[in-house]
């Protein structure tokens, strides 16, 4: 059987099939300008047609907040898609296909945890966005049917900057990629690109490193505020934009180091084990489950919102 995971992003998108004999394919796209989420789905469907087999089960990653009734009610990122019947849209491009998505940064967590087979860990990653996602012995925190894990609005910042959620100071509104590629370019005098910011955060100049040491400062912020009211056992950090900056992980947990009260060790902060591709492993992890609840025998597809 084949299993196909997709990672939904705020600016591309990431296909994973993996099947029962070890073969693996990947592919990824980059969204167009932001337009209609009909417009949006057109990529999407004629990369499905191209998949070199047909799935067997789906699992999607996605960052917007889905409702129970299967449609979108916000995607700050995408705000277009808002409305959209997730459900129907995605049952379209797999009509035989058992399906399933969940938040990204809950199945992030949930790929991380297993790939470091650690029962109680919290993920973060670093990205266009900020998701990320908690897992307790051995299981998604809060759980099936109560939300997910949104570390990227925990409020760090009671001053901070304005999120694209309209409040101020969420951790993604101070430490995603674009604010800091921001913030780098009010610093610099000048935009900034990644390259750039990388470059010369590792020569060392002055600009680069205010931006990012910011962006660490927030990071343990909210690595803090976990750790003391659930006690993860390790911390990484991942996502594309963490991943691509040299030691940013370290930075971070020597800021976190700083932020541990007497008597209590700070929490270990670690690279994450799948990198950038955490979300994109958990939604195939996703689809190998609801393979399991539904034979290739089965009847009926199934379709739901699932958190594990």
């Amino acid at each position: 059987m084949a299993y196909l995971g997709i990672d939904i992003g705020g600016t591309k998108v990431a296909f994973r099939v993996e099947t029962d004999t070890g073969s693996v394919d990947e592919t990824t796209f980059s969204w167009a300008a932001r337009r209609s989420a009909a417009q949006d789905f057109a990529p999407l469907a004629s990369q499905v047609g191209k998949l070199p087999v047909s799935p067997h089960a789906v699992g999607v990653a996605m960052p917007a907040t889905v409702g129970a009734d299967g449609r979108i009610t916000a995607w700050p990122n995408r705000p277009e898609w808002t409305g959209l019947d997730l459900g129907a849209s995605l049952r379209e491009l797999f009509p035989d296909a058992a399906l399933a998505w969940a938040d990204d940064g809950d199945l992030g967590a949930l790929a991380e945890a297993r790939a470091s087979d650690c029962d109680n860990l919290l993920y973060i990653g670093v990205g266009t966005g900020i998701g990320g996602g908690l897992v307790l012995r051995g299981e998604p925190c809060p759980g099936l049917g109560r939300g997910s894990f949104e570390i990227g609005h925990l409020i760090v910042e009671l001053d901070g900057a304005l999120c694209v959620c309209g409040r101020n100071g969420c951790l993604q509104a101070i430490a995603s990629g674009p604010a800091t590629l921001g913030r780098a370019a009010l610093l610099r005098g000048a935009d900034v690109s990644f390259d750039e910011l990388r470059q010369a955060w590792c020569d060392g100049q002055s600009w680069a490193v205010a931006a990012l040491d910011r962006t660490s400062r927030a990071l343990a912020a909210a690595v803090a505020g976990v750790a003391e009211l659930l006690h993860p056992e390790r911390v990484l950090i991942g996502g594309g934009f963490a991943a691509g900056i040299p030691d940013l992980v370290g930075s971070v947990s020597g800021c976190v180091a700083e932020l541990a009260r007497p008597g209590q060790p700070p929490s270990p902060v670690e690279p994450a084990t799948l990198g950038g591709l955490s979300s994109l492993r958990g939604a195939v992890s996703l689809a190998r489950l609801i393979a399991s609840d539904h034979p290739a025998d089965a009847g009926n597809p199934v379709t739901g919102w699932r958190t594990t």
